[in-house]
């Protein structure tokens, strides 16, 4: 993709940020998200206005969100959701909203994440592991042992209890940070997997 068809933050977000360029792994990081997306997602755009942030943003998103886990990617989008449909984000709800649907094979599992993930077609488990992200969402001072415990009860190790709450938090900053500076989802997502 040449520089100059590349999206610039301020196109992105509410924000006059500046638009700077971008290293050559940076470069080549944009360049997989097209060809395996279509697209690079706003999100990178929006935090390429300064190269050290987009380096810490994708970062940590790669480590929560694509390394190895007890947690498949779909239980990983699953809290995605369930997390961002309870902050009513806008950006995360479309795009992590399109994983579910692609990943679940399921088109209407998406939808159904983003109106009420307790009327959704999950299992046990993933319930559990939404209840738990939803929690530590709305109110996480009243998170205690008992609700670990019902995770551990549900099948996860305390392992995977830590990458949940690793999401889940993730995501909560994700969100606040969408919805603050007005970051618009790419078009693209409303159509995937239908």
């Amino acid at each position: 993709m040449s520089e100059s068809s590349r999206k610039k933050p301020s196109d992105v977000v509410a924000l006059d940020l500046p638009d700077t360029d971008l290293s050559e792994e940076q470069e080549r990081y944009f360049q997989v998200c097209e060809e395996k997306l279509g697209f690079i997602p706003n999100v990178l755009t929006a935090y390429s206005f300064e190269p050290a942030k987009l380096d810490g943003f994708t970062a940590l998103y790669n480590e929560l969100m694509l390394a190895d886990s007890g947690l498949s990617k779909l239980d990983r989008e699953l809290i995605a959701v369930a997390v961002s449909s309870v902050n009513k984000c806008y950006y995360c709800l479309v795009a992590h909203g399109a994983s579910v649907r692609q990943l679940s094979g399921n088109a209407s599992l998406g939808e159904q994440m983003v109106m009420n993930h307790r009327t959704a077609d999950l299992d046990r488990r993933q319930l559990a592991m939404c209840e738990f992200a939803v929690k530590l969402t709305e109110a996480p001072h009243k998170v205690v042992d008992s609700d670990r415990q019902s995770l551990r009860e549900a099948g996860f190790s305390d392992r995977e209890i830590w990458d949940i709450a690793a999401v889940a938090s993730f995501f909560n900053m994700s969100n606040r940070m969408a919805i603050a500076t007005d970051m618009q989802p790419n078009e693209e997502y409303h159509s995937m997997a239908r």
